[in-house]
């Protein structure tokens, strides 16, 4: 790839990953577009959580093909080792079984537990109504805008320049190849390879080339919750019983987000323009759902609210695929909320793509990854999918 030059779009959590991938695989020539400030979208969002538990057998490895870096940088990008654990009532039993099962095929640290193991990992939690959990000891949560930076780092170390506050207008192309893009200002910039990375914005830009990118904006509303007392290393919680996901922030304080994606319709909206705070309604039921986990928070407060948004395709799950019928063009959007813990491995594969043509990693085919799955029918979604909370496991 010697004296290749590619552009990526979108300056979040997954395009400076696949900056840093390219450059550290030779590609000196790569220029990053953002149109904001780095990880200004998505990314500055995120909350930041570090697991391995997915039902989708390739997003599971690539997962975990990512924690050692999580590991490596620790207080860098604010990496606290706590453990993830999964929570289950009876109807989600035989799921979590098979999932934790497909898990350690793939050699991942993780255990099925008791309750009374989790009562002693989660002192302060209401257990009568679970019936099993999933432990992973070397989850936990770490901060999406450190990481993404950290990436940026990388790639400007080995060559990669950033522009930040620069739109791309348009993707340009001659007859079926690539050939750079246009800026919104009208500047034309000439590439052999441009990754589209841009969230919730990149299907607009494909649109423009006649390709469909079927994807929405989905608002999710997050709550920082003061528990009324100090809250040590305790491990993230994805409690699937009350459709909630739980982790500590800060000393005393607790960030609890939504699992229940029941009415999905109600919740698309504009990613450029949104309400950032919680509405009552939903303050009012998180508030239910934590009190009804976690009776044992001795005075617990709500101190303050926002939302983010995520970029979901009708599966929930990725595209990171060349774009057929235009050479040197990649797509690697849709991640739907699961871009953070996934990221150091979707740069990895998209390198590999550019590079070798495919995956290199067994466990991690790019045929799972294609866009014309969605115009075929053949979406990607878990083999073992838990009652009320598909999309996001």
């Amino acid at each position: 790839m010697s004296g290749c030059k590619a552009i990526v779009v979108g300056g979040g959590l997954i395009g400076l990953s696949v900056a840093r991938a390219l450059t550290e695989r030779g590609i000196s020539d790569v220029l990053v577009l953002e149109r904001h400030q780095l990880a200004s979208g998505g990314t500055g969002k995120s909350s930041g959580i570090v697991r391995a538990h997915y039902g989708v057998p390739s997003i599971a490895a690539m997962a975990w093909r990512s924690l050692p870096l999580f590991e490596q940088l620790g207080a860098e990008v604010g990496f606290r080792q706590v453990g993830y654990t999964v929570i289950v009532g009876e109807e989600n039993v035989e799921a979590l079984q098979a999932n934790t099962a497909m898990h350690q095929v793939l050699g991942i640290d993780v255990d099925l537990i008791d309750n009374d193991r989790l009562q002693a990992l989660w002192p302060m939690m209401n257990t009568d109504d679970i019936a099993l959990a999933s432990h992973e000891p070397r989850g936990g949560f770490a901060d999406a805008s450190q990481l993404a930076l950290h990436f940026g780092r990388r790639a400007r170390d080995k060559g990669a320049k950033i522009r930040q506050n620069t739109s791309v207008a348009r993707i340009r192309t001659e007859s079926d190849k690539v050939i750079g893009v246009e800026l919104a200002g009208g500047e034309v910039i000439d590439a052999d390879i441009v990754v589209i990375a841009a969230g919730w914005w990149s299907a607009k830009l494909l649109a423009a080339l006649d390709i469909d990118f079927p994807i929405d904006a989905y608002r999710s509303e997050l709550l920082i919750v003061d528990a009324g007392e100090p809250l040590h290393d305790l491990p993230v919680v994805s409690d699937l019983v009350s459709l909630q996901y739980c982790r500590i922030e800060g000393s005393g304080q607790f960030l609890v987000g939504n699992s229940d994606h029941a009415d999905n319709q109600k919740k698309f909206v504009d990613p450029d323009n949104y309400s950032n705070i919680a509405g009552e309604a939903s303050i009012e039921m998180y508030a239910e759902k934590v009190m009804h986990r976690f009776p044992g928070f001795p005075g617990p407060s709500v101190t303050h609210t926002y939302a983010g948004v995520y970029d979901v395709p009708p599966d929930w799950n990725p595209v990171i695929a060349p774009v057929r019928g235009i050479d040197g063009l990649i797509l690697c959007a849709g991640f739907a909320g699961h871009g953070f813990k996934i990221s150091p491995a979707v740069g990895d594969l998209v390198a590999d793509l550019v590079f070798e043509g495919d995956s290199t990693d067994p466990d991690i085919p790019a045929s799972d990854f294609r866009l014309e799955r969605f115009a075929e029918g053949k979406l990607l979604t878990s083999l073992h999918p838990y009652v009320g909370a598909g999309e996001m496991r």
